[in-house]
């Protein structure tokens, strides 16, 4: 059973059960002073207590989409999203469809009625950057009158170092989507469900690293043109938007700012606006300090060209450290550039707070969007 399995989580928290009231029935028959009753007062306390914690620990990473298997959890996950050669020109494509999947909505195992989730597999012919996603097909794609519709596309980001199921099962992004489109509050839009870390276990923090994973380039170059090569989506930046919370709000932000050619608007949930360099991410710019001021949002902003793209960003009053620095980028931008802002009065870093900032997100990108 997967690690972000209800049955595990429900085992879990039984064995958990079982021990904590187990624990006190036999309490007293282990109250004298041998050592075979305090070993065994011992080893119920630890047992019970290891029991709890590893079933408050499932049930955070079930919500939070910290790790998405047992080998991600023990670090043996690296190979997947390993910088690969992958030549689009040869064999299968760029784009390579493992899986699909019903939407968890009303009538949703009919792709007329509820959409499709496609589980596939990404090839980069520039960078050379192989990645897995989720992409949400709404249910229009499949109807036969919108045969010769081409989508509006929005990239959704992680954080770090979340997983791409979190989007679905955590934040819900699809059944979001689908019920704001059929109450009429946004146009039906595609989603490309992937984590901003493409090439794990390293945080890239999106950046094209001076010899290594050509991060920004992927985003920015491959993953629209495979995309736009294999589904009806439009091709050019009024079709394209991307949003991500934390690591992935910074990415969305930078993606838009950096390349205003390839999207139309970003929404960072939670985001910072300058990528940090600590044990994750390594030594990201190689000693290049044109490299490192062009990821500070704040001196983009400041010392080149004003992109022409639009903007919206997410914090709260209490419980978000990126208040103030939120407030700063949203004076810092200036025409053509577009920006809007969510500020709840609280909220932390954390799904609950996305969930609540999301609809909101994904009406105002479809706003910002058009079909092709």
């Amino acid at each position: 059973m997967g690690l972000t399995s209800n049955k595990v989580l429900a085992l879990a928290v039984v064995l958990a059960a079982l021990l904590f009231f187990g624990t006190i029935w036999l309490w007293p028959r282990l109250a004298r002073r041998t050592w075979k009753a305090v070993t065994g007062r011992v080893g119920l306390l630890l047992a019970a207590q290891l029991a709890i914690f590893g079933s408050v620990g499932l049930a955070a990473n079930q919500a939070f989409g910290f790790y998405a298997t047992w080998a991600d959890l023990f670090g043996q996950e690296t190979s997947p999203g390993l910088v690969v050669d992958h030549d689009p020109t040869k064999g299968e494509g760029p784009v390579r469809v493992l899986d699909t999947r019903a939407v968890d909505v009303p009538g949703g195992n009919r792709p007329t009625t509820g959409g499709q989730i496609q589980k596939i597999d990404i090839g980069g012919k520039v960078s050379r950057i192989a990645s897995p996603a989720y992409v949400y097909l709404p249910p229009e794609y499949f109807q036969p009158q919108y045969r010769d519709r081409k989508f509006r596309t929005a990239v959704v980001l992680t954080g770090y170092p979340g997983t791409a199921e979190a989007l679905i099962k955590g934040l819900h992004y699809p059944q979001t989507a689908h019920r704001l489109s059929a109450e009429g509050k946004m146009q039906p839009m595609v989603l490309i469900m992937m984590r901003p870390t493409v090439a794990p276990p390293r945080d890239t923090e999106c950046v094209d690293v001076p010899g290594g994973p050509q991060a920004e380039t992927f985003f920015t170059k491959d993953l629209p043109r495979a995309i736009s090569g294999h589904y009806r989506v439009g091709a050019d930046s009024r079709s394209w938007g991307v949003v991500g919370d934390s690591t992935g709000g910074y990415c969305a932000l930078k993606f838009a700012v950096h390349h205003p050619e390839r999207y139309g608007a970003a929404a960072g949930l939670s985001a910072y606006y300058k990528a940090p360099i600590d044990v994750t991410t390594g030594d990201l710019f190689q000693g290049d300090e044109e490299l490192e001021r062009r990821a500070d949002l704040m001196w983009y902003l400041a010392h080149e060209p004003r992109p022409k793209t639009s903007l919206l960003v997410t914090t709260s009053k209490k419980g978000e450290d990126n208040y103030q620095a939120t407030q700063d980028f949203i004076h810092a931008v200036k025409p053509p550039t577009r920006v809007s802002s969510i500020t709840l009065e609280s909220g932390g870093h954390n799904f609950n707070t996305w969930r609540r900032e999301i609809p909101a997100t994904l009406q105002w990108m479809s706003s910002r969007l058009r079909d092709g």
